[in-house]
Parts: structure tokens; C-alpha cells; sequence
């Protein structure tokens, strides 16, 4: 009691302060409850009982959520989908538990990885083919984040070495990708990639939509990931560099053994924060024809019967965001004070 009177009430500003957020909520959450659970209509009903109920009509999801989740992935099969998601959120938590050894780590992933493919595209093992235009929905929108989360930190590992390089030569091919890059946005990226690039490929050419959207969000990813991986560099003092040549290990020996693992460790709140970005930036990849998970939820409100009720589906799909993000916030901070720790 002697804490929360100190805290709440330790000063006039503070008293005033609490007493007006207790006012605030005593008038806000109310309504808001009566809405979202004692007045919603939560089992499959028609649209004209939500609407005589007064409030949230969840029954919109039940209706819907399989459109939503899944975009327009043939409706038989999205248990591959379902399977595929299972399986690349298993191999995400495995990987950051940190009780397997990378090599174990590395080898899961690539079998793992193949398994999610041959599930997603199939044509093989008795699979029914399904092309990547119609993947859609959570699965897409985890894969291309996972995708360029991955595919964006070699590069930007190299492009933060690269722009703190003695070759003039080198750090100005580096500086020019990144500065490039970082100087436009994700959307134009997309619209070359997707239209753009096709045109001056040849005829017979054609490179899958879904690879051309990743390649285009891990390059981009990677030059913001680059100047949160060359921030953390600037933090490693430069005796670890002078006694790494002291005891006659290489630049790459000195740069991947022991200078980058201490600059990932002082940049990891900056690497959370655009992973957390890049999460939410592959809605944009609907401009280009995908059906991400925010295109499957429009999609599902083209129901002239269902359109009325946007709010609940946005908050559903809103609720799926801020849980993988919040997911990427806290490992960001478990892995803070493990490394605290250790060191």
C-alpha cells in the first residue's frame, strides 16, 4: 500500500494525474466491455441478428476467418497452409531458445524450410499444385517476414562492414546501396521489382511475383539493418580489434568472431525495432497482387451482408499483429539480459 501511495499519490501533480485516468476509465470501460462481450453476438448468426444486438459482432470472424487467415488458397487444402505456418513457428522458437548448436539450428531450417515449400506449392508427394498467387493470408505474411529477416542480415552485415572499409572503393559501393535504398520507399521498391524489372527481362523469362516482393523487402530491409549493425560496430572499442591482430587473426576472422557478435549485442533493441517494422511492412506487397494477411481481411469485407462490420475484423487482424510483435519485443529483451548476464 505504502508503494502504490508513494506512486500514485506521492505529489499533487501525480493525485491529479491518477484521479483523472480513474475518471477516464470508469467512463470508457464500461461501454467497452457491454460491446465487446455482454452485448456481442459471438456464435454464427446472419448479419441482421448483430446488428439488432447492439454490439460487437464477432460472429464475423466465425463467418470469415478462414478467408482471412488463408486468402484465396483453395479451400480443401488449407490444412497445408495451416501445417506450413505450425511448422515455420516451431523452427522460429526452436532457433531462439538457444539450447541447439548453430549447425543443428542451420540444418533444421533447411529441411524445414523445404518442407513449408513442398507443403505451400506441393506438385510433388501426391500434393495438388497450388501457385504462389494464391497464397495468401497469416502464411504469407509470416514467410515474407521470416524471408527477409533472414535473407536481409548477411547482407547488411556486409554492407555495415563494407561502409566502415579502408578501400575507397568498397565503402563507396556500400554507402551508394545503402543510402540508394534507404532513399525511397518500400512501395517504389515493390513497383520495380513487380512490374518494372519483368520488362527488361527476356521473353521467355519469368521470375515468380512472391520471389520478386521478397527479394525486393530482404534488400531494403537490409540497408536500415545495416546502420543498426554499423551503430553496434561503433561501439566495440578498437582494442578488441587491436588484440585480435595482436594474437594474428584475419580481418574476417577478427570482424566475424568477435567484433560483430559484440556490435549485434549493443544493436539489438535497433534490430528489433525494424524487424517489428518489416513485419508490418509486408502489407504493402497487396499493391503488387498478393493477399497478405490486411488484403485477405478487405477481402473478406467485400461481403456486401459483412461490410458493416470492418471495426471487428480490423481488430482481429490487429490482434494478430500486435502479438507477433510483441512476440519480437519480448525475445529482444530476454536476449538483453541474457547477454547482460553472461558478459
Amino acid at each position: 500500500m505504502y508503494f502504490l501511495r508513494r506512486r500514485l499519490f506521492g505529489s499533487i501533480g501525480n493525485s491529479l494525474l491518477t484521479i483523472t485516468m480513474l475518471a477516464i476509465f470508469a467512463a470508457a470501460i464500461p461501454p467497452l466491455l457491454r460491446w465487446a462481450i455482454f452485448d456481442a453476438t459471438w456464435a454464427a448468426a446472419t448479419p441482421e441478428a448483430c446488428r439488432s444486438s447492439g454490439g460487437a459482432c464477432w460472429a464475423f470472424i466465425h463467418e470469415k476467418y478462414r478467408l482471412m487467415l488463408f486468402g484465396r488458397y483453395p479451400f480443401v487444402e488449407q490444412w497445408r497452409p495451416l501445417l506450413a505456418l505450425a511448422l515455420a513457428l516451431i523452427l522460429v522458437l526452436a532457433g531462439c531458445s538457444l539450447k541447439f548448436r548453430w549447425q543443428t539450428v542451420c540444418i533444421s531450417w533447411a529441411m524445414g524450410m523445404a518442407a513449408v515449400l513442398i507443403l505451400m506449392r506441393g506438385g510433388v508427394l501426391g500434393l495438388d499444385y497450388v501457385p504462389t498467387d494464391l497464397w495468401g493470408g497469416l502464411p504469407l505474411t509470416v514467410f515474407l517476414a521470416l524471408g527477409g529477416m533472414i535473407g536481409s542480415f548477411p547482407i547488411a552485415v556486409l554492407l555495415a562492414l563494407g561502409r566502415r572499409a579502408r578501400l575507397p572503393l568498397v565503402r563507396a559501393i556500400s554507402v551508394a546501396a545503402i543510402e540508394l535504398v534507404r532513399g525511397v520507399p518500400l512501395v517504389s521498391v515493390l513497383f520495380m521489382a513487380s512490374f518494372m524489372i519483368p520488362l527488361f527481362l527476356p521473353g521467355k523469362v519469368n521470375i515468380d511475383v512472391l520471389l520478386r516482393a521478397l527479394v525486393a523487402i530482404t534488400l531494403f530491409s537490409s540497408a536500415y539493418l545495416a546502420e543498426a549493425i554499423r551503430g553496434g560496430l561503433q561501439a566495440v572499442p578498437e582494442g578488441q580489434e587491436e588484440a585480435a591482430k595482436a594474437l594474428g587473426l584475419t580481418y574476417w576472422q577478427t570482424s566475424l568472431l568477435i567484433v560483430v557478435p559484440q556490435a549485434l549485442r549493443h544493436a539489438i533493441p535497433a534490430i528489433a525495432n525494424l524487424f517489428i517494422g518489416l513485419f508490418k511492412d509486408t502489407s504493402l506487397v497487396g499493391i503488387v497482387g498478393l493477399t497478405d494477411l490486411l488484403l485477405a481481411a478487405k477481402q473478406a469485407l467485400s461481403d456486401p451482408q459483412w461490410r458493416s462490420f470492418s471495426l471487428e475484423g480490423y481488430l482481429f487482424i490487429a490482434a494478430i499483429y500486435v502479438a507477433f510483435c510483441y512476440f519480437i519485443s519480448r525475445y529482444s529483451r530476454y536476449l538483453e539480459q541474457r547477454l547482460r548476464r553472461e558478459r
